[in-house]
């Protein structure tokens, strides 16, 4: 399976903080393509279905061959009432909550979650599957959920496996001890969060792809103009951080670079990662990106920020 350096994350067409229209989320995956994207990445978990149903419908009619789509398993959605028309909130998406998330990491519950998103994507197959955040499931996934996909991918119904997590000792679990292809690392190897670099070696010497998601922190390195108010890991920025976010700024613009464009540079100059994936709202967030993406960056910037510490 291949993937573009640049990887579509598909959690804000999933109506991630507020909504999205369908046009607009549609546009913005046009967009993607546009800028040379191939590779796109969705969960049920991304706005109860939401982000799976539009990912699907945009990319219907584009040549199968010609891209890949992962999703994830763990969450399957359940229908439940909902007649005061409550919303998402607490899980941070802006949809109905006529669906209820339960975890089930069993070798059933995988294959009944990859049926529904396959079902949802409305395409012939899905390209890699992830385990998405075994964090307090770690042995059913392992001896239940990994062995599942293991079949499945034997089977040729999936081309890879992997899992996908915000925290990488979990990860490097994974990598050791099973034989998946890829992770997904969201927010631990970062200019702000360096944490997971002891994964990305031990993939790199095993020929584990890793996927960087999360490479702004969730907002925070996502302007060149870090705010007092700005996201980071889905909460609000401690101040320090934002402290620590403007220094970083300030040493880019000696060399000319942007805060976004130095956070995707990071990522994708690591041998272990194969995508960057980049969550996009709008057209023009995705332009915004494919500029930072293609910016050249000079090697003298990583030298200052390692001396700055």
């Amino acid at each position: 399976m291949l993937v573009s350096p640049w990887g579509f994350g598909g959690a804000v067409i999933g109506n991630l903080y507020r909504e999205v229209d369908d046009d607009t989320a549609a546009a913005t995956v046009h967009a993607a393509w546009d800028a040379g994207v191939r590779y796109f990445d969705t969960a049920p978990h991304y706005g109860l279905g939401l982000a799976e149903r539009r990912l699907g419908a945009a990319l219907s009619g584009r040549p199968r061959d010609e891209f890949a789509v992962s999703t994830k398993v763990g969450r399957l959605l359940e229908p439940v009432a909902n007649p005061r028309g409550e919303r998402d909130d607490a899980a941070g998406f802006a949809v109905p909550a006529d669906v209820a998330r339960r975890w089930d990491f069993s070798a059933d519950g995988v294959r009944r979650s990859l049926e529904s998103s396959v079902d949802r994507l409305g395409l012939d197959r899905v390209d890699l599957v992830l385990l998405h955040d075994p964090d307090d499931h770690w042995r059913q996934a392992v001896d239940e959920a990994y062995p599942a996909l293991h079949d499945l991918r034997a089977q040729g119904v999936v081309g890879a496996i992997g899992v996908g997590m915000n925290q990488w000792p979990m990860l490097r679990r994974f990598a050791t001890e099973t034989d998946i292809d890829a992770v997904m690392l969201a927010g631990r190897y970062t200019l702000l969060d360096r944490s997971g670099e002891p994964l990305l070696a031990e993939c790199a010497r095993r020929g584990v792809s890793v996927l960087a998601a999360g490479v702004f922190n969730g907002g925070l390195l996502a302007t060149d103009d870090p705010a007092a108010h700005a996201v980071y890991d889905y909460r609000p920025a401690p101040a320090q951080l934002v402290a620590k976010a403007r220094r970083l700024r300030e040493i880019c613009r000696r060399h000319g670079v942007s805060l976004p464009q130095a956070a995707i540079a990071f990522a994708r100059r690591h041998p272990a990662v194969a995508s960057v994936v980049l969550g996009a709202r709008t057209p023009a967030e995705v332009r915004s990106h494919a500029a930072a993406f293609h910016a050249p960056v000079p090697d003298e910037l990583w030298e200052d920020l390692a001396e700055a510490g």
